[in-house]
């Protein structure tokens, strides 16, 4: 079985080659490899042939119904969704959805889910010996404002353990969704808090090679965000296009991207 250590090794590896690489003129690397080695399953999981364009208006008679209600404003709040309060650190987790040019993407479909503070999910796959919390599900959504803007109350996630290597742990993160004005314009994406010991060791997060793309995914501790005595601030933007767009997990691995 492969330790963390035979998998840092490999990381550290390709993390030197990219770095003379660029040293030599080559271009910086914005997005996620697909086949990225010490992601062991990325060889079976990312897409090896040309996309099928689908037909918006044949796929939508075959996608999720999400009902007919609009999106409530408490929904965007998962601390609030159960009888009793959920165990964990309270935060706010806040930004704007923007293009390339900084501007903002009004009416934006936002949809979160994640870990417990525990770092457990409310899925029949996830089994790893921590507790569930009965008071917390862990998904939220909201339609982003006229500024692009969306906000979510919610608790800071916990780290959790997976199959990739022995010891392999993710970094506390959260799975963002956002759709365009059809379902074939899914994209998904995580966002990670600052300072996080695991991310040297991560190979989802490694697998984007250069710093700064990986920087975006980052949200920043925001002080005038943070609410006395209720819950600490994160300030995370979203970029869906240019040359400093937010990275998406559909790119990297298709589909079935949306599972880690």
């Amino acid at each position: 079985m492969e330790t963390q250590q035979d998998l840092s090794a490999e990381i550290n590896a390709m993390a030197d080659a990219y770095a003379r690489a660029l040293k030599d003129g080559a271009t910086a690397e914005t997005q996620p490899r697909l086949d990225y080695a010490p992601y062991r399953s990325s060889i079976l999981r990312h897409p090896t042939k040309s996309l099928h364009h689908a037909d918006p208006e044949t796929i939508e008679l075959y996608s999720p119904a999400f009902g007919h209600q609009d999106v409530h404003a408490l929904e965007a709040d998962l601390t609030i969704q159960h009888n009793g309060e959920p165990q964990g650190e309270r935060i706010i987790v806040a930004g704007k959805v923007m293009d390339g040019d900084g501007r903002p993407v009004a009416g934006q479909l936002v949809e979160i889910w994640q870990a417990n503070a525990s770092g457990r999910y409310i899925h029949k796959r996830d089994q790893h010996p921590a507790p569930l919390d009965p008071n917390f599900t862990g998904v939220g959504r909201c339609i982003t404002g006229p500024d692009g803007s969306y906000r979510f109350t919610t608790i800071k996630p916990g780290a959790y353990p997976w199959k990739n290597h022995v010891n392999a742990w993710r970094p506390a993160h959260i799975h963002f969704s956002m759709f365009g004005t059809e379902f074939t314009q899914r994209i998904v994406t995580q966002m990670y808090f600052p300072g996080d010991q695991l991310f040297p060791l991560d190979p989802i997060y490694q697998s984007i090679v250069d710093q700064d793309a990986r920087d975006r995914l980052v949200a920043n501790y925001d002080h005038n965000l943070t609410e006395p005595e209720w819950a600490l601030g994160y300030n995370w933007d979203i970029v869906l296009t240019g040359s400093k767009r937010t990275w998406t997990e559909n790119e990297a691995l298709g589909a079935a991207g949306d599972e880690e």
